[in-house]
């Protein structure tokens, strides 16, 4: 890890770390992001490491600009008002996922919606130009601990974890950004931030209104393929389908075998997660069996997405 001034040689140094699938660490106006490239599943998963996150909640996904932010998410009336308005700044909206959207299933927790925001920071803007993909990044902090807004403080949470630090100074609004859900009417307030809730107009708060607001992806049962899911299986069931975690062999009799990880490498096995469980929720199965995780480290997490996944679902 290394602290640099954001001089054009290392912001161009940082997007090519980006793209290689490294993380960086970058101020915004809000705190600092440690960020990852948002379509790489492996990159996403490192994130999720480095903040020793101990669920897959949805992460933000930061773009240069509104044009670039169309191509992630559906944008309606509403969210183009709101974009105009407040972008560049501290405003993430959460619209519709486009079928066509690149951005990880893990970086939006398998929900078919997306947050976006553009940040109003000049070497936040510098650098998603440079790099010219969509960045997940996260407050630049291990989960549960007071989000960063110096570069030194980014040092002394994350350390080895990113690659490299931008040191742009103090961040000038020094909280996370306000998240606005645009698929209810009214919007919901996920969470209040950096746009005062006053400035936004009719706006409602989630159901649980008198605890803290939560994001996406918090509900028990939450990223539910439509097959049930059982969990920390030894031996197979009648035309159940396999999500494998290694090392070893996987249990015989299974209608099929989809591996998170032969090597039992916990960040691959976080980066494959959704895209296994799309792949085996398949009507010629009876159901999806997942192998036992280790719960540590990410094992921690994709525990609690597939618990989730198993949970019992409302009758409709």
């Amino acid at each position: 890890m290394r602290i640099e001034k954001p001089t054009p040689e290392a912001i161009a140094r940082a997007a090519s770390v980006l793209r290689e699938g490294g993380l960086v660490a970058f101020p915004t106006e809000t705190v600092y992001g440690v960020a990852g490239d948002a379509t790489n599943d492996r990159a996403v998963a490192a994130i999720f490491a480095a903040k020793q996150r101990p669920r897959f909640n949805p992460l933000i996904s930061h773009v240069a600009d509104l044009e670039a932010a169309r191509r992630l998410g559906r944008f309606d009336a509403r969210a183009e008002d709101l974009a105009a308005r407040f972008w560049p700044g501290p405003l993430t909206l959460v619209v519709p996922r486009l079928p066509t959207s690149p951005v990880s299933l893990l970086a939006t927790a398998g929900l078919d919606t997306v947050a976006v925001r553009v940040p109003d920071h000049p070497v936040a803007s510098a650098l998603l130009r440079a790099v010219g993909l969509p960045l997940a990044a996260p407050s630049a902090n291990r989960s549960g601990r007071v989000s960063p807004t110096t570069a030194a403080h980014v040092a002394e949470e994350l350390g080895d974890s990113v690659a490299m630090i931008l040191d742009g100074g103090p961040c000038r609004v020094g909280v996370e950004s306000t998240v606005l859900d645009l698929t209810t009417d009214p919007p919901t307030l996920l969470r209040p931030g950096g746009v005062p809730m006053e400035a936004l107009g009719l706006v409602q708060l989630p159901s649980d209104a008198g605890s803290a607001p939560r994001s996406p992806g918090m509900l028990t049962s939450h990223y539910a393929p439509r097959l049930a899911v059982r969990l920390d299986a030894t031996e197979a069931r009648p035309g159940e389908a396999l999500l494998a975690f290694g090392p070893g062999e996987a249990p015989p009799g299974f209608a099929a075998v989809r591996w998170l990880s032969r090597s039992g490498d916990l960040v691959e096995a976080a980066a494959n997660l959704f895209a296994a469980l799309r792949a085996l929720d398949r009507p010629e199965y009876a159901g999806i069996a997942v192998m036992p995780i280790p719960e540590e480290g990410l094992g921690r997490a994709i525990n609690d997405r597939l618990r989730r996944a198993a949970a019992p679902r409302e009758v409709e």
